[in-house]
């Protein structure tokens, strides 16, 4: 037989789009449209029904950017479609290939109903499923006119309403009422489906020749001018072949229901309110006429605004919820970021997000869904484990520009040894069609072929939300069990687990340590004020909590549960993956730093009340330390009077021969040339150098900052090729000169930008510390901060959620050489047997390690801290304006000196008036390697004392604890302060103290009864 089929291939292609779509809907009229302009903001729902609107039609133009646009459209069925199905086709102006992206429409019922939302993929809406012909139609539309600014990735201005041009973006095309051809519809998802699963087997099975002349046989029954009347013949050529089951060995597709919502991306928090609104009016519009439909959604913080801004649909969810359609999945207050977040806020994410759905549902997740995080901390098994969940599901690695990830279901093994269930689909995205391009991917890719045989597709259109569609159901429905073709099961996702589980469990590859994602690096460091604002406020959150429940049980003092309750809502909400990571539009990030400034101001009233309470009445200044380790004579935790704090040696200060000065306290010896550069470092203890010879520290650098696709997102390598030193003072000064302290004042200009650094050394410190001003005005550059020292370090240590990740600084393999930029916390350290350091840093992510083998021998590790960066998508003026960023070089520090350190520069000591009285910690460690994270009173209201330990060395640890007030019990809880069932028992001793053994890395919550 001859090739023809390209032929057949070709008429497919041209029949469907022109002839039989359009036949879809016949006998179209068009519905009378209205409309109302909102001025402003969006208003409530009963505010919009009741506006007045003036005339309107199809053709029309509306929308500036941001704006709400009310449309009522009314209309009649005609008798003579009496026992027709009849829909109405509502096209606000939509480009079909952007969903999510651009316009979108809720619609409403007179009396206030949500029915649907309408979407480029989903404009129709189910008027009478059999006509009686006569009936009114009445429907309103709250369409938003969100601009498109994800195509092309240029500067924009729209993405802020504050800068957004006011012409109209959208034009109205189809306002039509018609009747629903139902055979027709059924024959495209026949073809369509036929058609994707012929294309995607090889020329050599005979499979693709039989759907090619089944194709063929359809379209010649079908004809091209009678498609309605011929609809049924062209289904009956294809029948047997969509019938031929799939064979045994065929791999099988948990296909789950999904809306990947981002909170906030090229829209504001506002619209993502009204997004989950419409999908999940969608969604529950489509549970309805399919019973087998399941749909999960994460984020308690989406579900929150459904019922907290749309209580109707709210009302619809929670009963398809509890009729098992409706999934909660996550366990999550939002899919945040994983690589910046602290480790206490890592945990709340779980503790309110699960929460949540625990209180609202009933239900307990066990799975985490996070298919679009920026990669993922090695510290995440263990806190899924300790929020009671027992798998965990994400996508974005497939992402990655270098190497291939090798597993697809695998057992992820933790800092700490936890190991968690894991799933990557195959499918390669988490916004599945169910096409048959998607599936056959999906079979073929899967890398553990001869041990497991599932996986797990989410389907249903994402980002800017819209969800599943009746579509892709029909195409589910096609592929359950279909020669060629992977069998497709519609189940929820722990349905996935349990089966995957069970079958590969025993026998699935562990991968340990971080799920590194090698793209999106310039997340680390991207819109800087975002970052700092998360920062400070974990900071801040952490005093607050510690000193109310300190003054609770010491005075009484009111602990202020609702309000700490709201202000970690709001924290953990920005936490989100493209909040944090700085990949937002302008309006999003604005908002941000107008909320972080808010959230600092009710944390520090917080605080000092709290603090009053604690010092008393007086006038004797009191200092108080939020650090978990005791610093200058006050205890961790505690507070003392300010004249009984230790000191050191005072600190010297002497002329540099050449230019600059000498800065000495008995520990460190700090040498600042006339560049305002630090020349050495050397360490009195150890009596050797930190700066690399010939070499400055603190030197500060810009690189030009172009990647190749996603501006605020990436950076890639080639940055390096070029770098400009920034040598250069505008002025040099010793602007403090004490026993207690000397400090180095620098200015600099470059380009549009000036920068004024002060170098302090204090009295009994063994860090320079750095407090860094930048007035940044420049684009598409890179700003680092550069620390070349003289260690051979085959190896750094980042601080990450309770504890800390190594990576080689060597780049032997393409999996090295992809990591040329990290994350770390609040502190990176490199060493070499028996000398290290650190730089320590208050408000950044983004760092590099290299290293270099110099003529003498030696060996240079430079460290730089990734301080500010410019790009100009999706936000064009990003990082513009003034920052203020303090980081520290600590020499000769130890792993456990930079625990301390990191945490000293993140919770600076505060001194507050009063009668003068030591504060004693409520709780106490005896051993400086197990870190307090968080002391808090509990959840439940009972005046329990929480409190969160970990081991922060990586080795085991034993330490007494012991509570500052009676206390009655001690147990072991999750992170959800409930009873661990296996653990082991604390034996609590007449002091009120408690001895506790924990691994490397190990999380203990302890709950102390009072």
């Amino acid at each position: 037989m001859h090739d023809d089929r390209r032929i057949v291939e070709d008429r497919l292609r041209r029949v469907l789009a022109e002839r039989i779509k359009p036949a879809v809907y016949s006998s179209p009229l068009p519905l009378t449209v209205e409309r109302w302009d909102v001025p402003g903001e969006p208003v409530p729902v009963a505010e919009g029904l009741a506006a007045t609107y003036g005339p309107s039609k199809a053709g029309e133009r509306w929308g500036p950017a941001w704006g709400t646009t009310w449309f009522k459209v009314t209309g009649r069925v005609p008798e003579e479609w009496r026992g027709r199905t009849v829909e109405a086709v509502l096209d606000l102006g939509f480009d079909r290939n952007m969903p999510g992206f651009q316009c979108e429409g809720l619609i409403y019922r007179a009396d206030g109903e949500a029915v649907k939302a309408l979407n480029p993929r989903n404009d129709w809406v189910r008027i009478a499923e059999a006509a009686a012909g006569g009936e009114e139609v009445e429907l309103f539309v709250e369409a938003a006119a969100n601009p498109i600014v994800n195509t092309p990735q240029t500067p924009t201005y729209q993405g802020d309403r504050l800068t957004s041009s006011d012409r109209p973006l959208y034009r109205l095309r189809r306002m039509d009422l018609a009747v629903f051809e139902a055979e027709v519809w059924e024959l495209v998802q026949d073809l369509e489906v036929a058609g994707s699963l012929m294309r995607e087997l090889p020329l050599e099975d005979a499979r693709r020749w039989e759907l090619l002349r089944a194709i063929e046989d359809s379209l010649d029954a079908l004809g091209v001018h009678d498609i309605v009347g011929n609809a049924s013949r062209a289904r009956e050529a294809l029948g047997d072949v969509l019938s031929t089951p799939a064979r045994p060995s065929a791999h099988r597709i948990s296909a789950v229901g999904h809306a990947h919502i981002d909170s906030a991306w090229l829209w504001p928090l506002r619209e993502t309110v009204r997004k989950v609104a419409r999908t999940a009016s969608n969604m529950v519009n489509l549970m309805e006429d399919h019973p087998e439909f399941v749909f999960a959604m994460s984020s308690a913080q989406q579900l929150e605004w459904i019922k907290n801004y749309r209580p109707e649909v709210y009302a619809k969810v929670k009963k398809k919820v509890a009729d098992g359609q409706f999934v909660p999945v996550g366990g999550m207050w939002v899919e945040s970021d994983t690589n910046m977040v602290g480790g206490e806020a890592m945990a709340r994410q779980f503790v309110y997000g699960k929460r949540f759905f625990l209180e609202e549902f009933g239900v307990e997740t066990k799975e985490v869904w996070l298919p679009d995080s920026f990669g993922y901390t090695a510290a995440m098994p263990q806190i899924v484990k300790l929020a009671g969940a027992k798998w965990f599901l994400t996508q974005k690695i497939s992402w990655s520009e270098t190497n291939k990830f090798p597993h697809h279901t695998f057992w992820w093994e933790g800092i700490d040894g936890t190991r968690v269930f894991t799933h990557f689909p195959p499918v390669d995205t988490y916004n599945s069609d169910l096409g048959g391009a998607e599936m056959a991917h999906a079979a073929r890719n899967y890398q553990e072929k001869g041990g497991g045989s599932r996986s797990l597709a989410p389907f249903g259109w994402g980002d800017g939300g819209g969800g599943s569609t009746r579509e892709m159901l029909a195409r589910a429905e096609r592929l359950k069990d279909l020669e060629g073709s992977p069998r497709v099961t519609v189940e929820k996702p722990s349905a996935f687990f349990s089966k995957a589980h069970e079958e590969y469990g025993a026998k699935a590859p562990v991968w340990a340590g971080e799920l590194y994602l090698e793209l999106h690096r310039g997340t680390y460091t991207s819109q800087a004020k975002t970052k700092q604002g998360n920062r400070h406020s974990e900071s801040l959150l952490r005093e607050a909590e510690l000193w109310a429940a300190t003054a609770a049980v010491r005075t009484g003092h009111t602990y202020p549960y609702e309000q700490l309750d709201e202000i970690w809502k709001t924290v953990l909400l920005h936490q989100f993956h493209d909040i944090l990571p700085g990949s937002s539009i302008a309006w999003v990030h604005r908002e941000a730093r107008e909320t972080y400034a808010r959230v600092r101001a009710e944390l520090e009233e917080i605080i000092a009340a709290a603090q009053s309470a604690l010092a008393g009445e007086g006038d004797v200044p009191v200092v108080f330390n939020a650090a978990p380790h005791a610093r200058d004579g006050v205890a961790a935790g505690g507070a003392a009077p300010a004249s009984g704090r230790t000191g050191g040696a005072p600190v010297t200060v002497e002329e540099r021969p050449g230019g600059g000065w000498v800065l000495a306290n008995g520990l460190l010896r700090i040498e600042v040339d006339g560049r305002g550069l630090v020349v050495s470092a050397y360490d009195e203890d150890a009596r050797r150098e930190s700066v690399a010879p010939g070499e400055a520290a603190n030197l500060l650098q810009v690189h030009p900052d172009l990647p190749n696709h996603w501006d605020a997102w990436d950076v890639d390598s080639f940055y390096r090729h070029n770098v400009t030193d920034l040598t250069g003072t505008d002025g040099l000064e010793l602007s403090e000169s004490g026993e207690a302290r000397a400090t180095v004042r620098v200015e600099r200009s470059f380009g549009a930008s000036s920068v004024v650094q002060r170098l302090t050394l204090r009295a009994g410190s063994k860090v320079l510390d750095i407090d860094t001003e930048v007035d940044w005005h420049e684009s598409e550059m890179f700003l680092k901060a550069a620390f070349p020292l003289d260690v051979k370090a085959d190896r750094s240590a980042s601080e990450t959620q309770f504890g800390h990740v190594f990576r080689p600084t060597h780049t032997n393999t393409s999996w090295e050489s992809a990591k040329f930029e990290i994350c770390a916390h609040r502190w990176l350290h490199v060493e070499e047997p028996g000398w290290g350091a650190a730089v320590v840093n208050d408000s950044t992510y983004g760092h590099d390690v290299t290293r270099t083998v110099r003529d003498d021998g030696g060996q240079t590790t430079t460290v730089r801290l990734s301080l500010l960066r410019a790009p100009r998508y999706p936000d064009p003026e990003t990082d513009q304006g003034s920052h203020r960023l303090r980081f520290a070089l600590a020499p000769g520090a130890t792993v456990g000196d930079a625990v301390r350190e990191g945490h000293w520069i993140n919770l600076p000591e505060r001194t507050v008036r009063g009668a003068g009285g030591t504060v004693a910690p409520l709780v106490g460690v005896d051993n400086d390697q197990v870190v307090v994270e968080a002391l808090k009173l509990a959840d439940d209201r009972s005046g329990d004392l929480v409190v969160r330990l970990y081991e922060s060395h990586g080795g085991r640890a034993r330490a007494v604890l012991t509570a500052g007030t009676p206390v009655t019990s001690v147990s072991e809880t999750d992170l959800l302060e409930r009873p661990l069932p296996d653990a082991a028992a604390h034996e609590l001793s007449a002091d009120g103290s408690v001895e506790v053994t924990l691994r490397p890395f190990q999380i203990l919550t302890l709950r102390l009864g009072r």
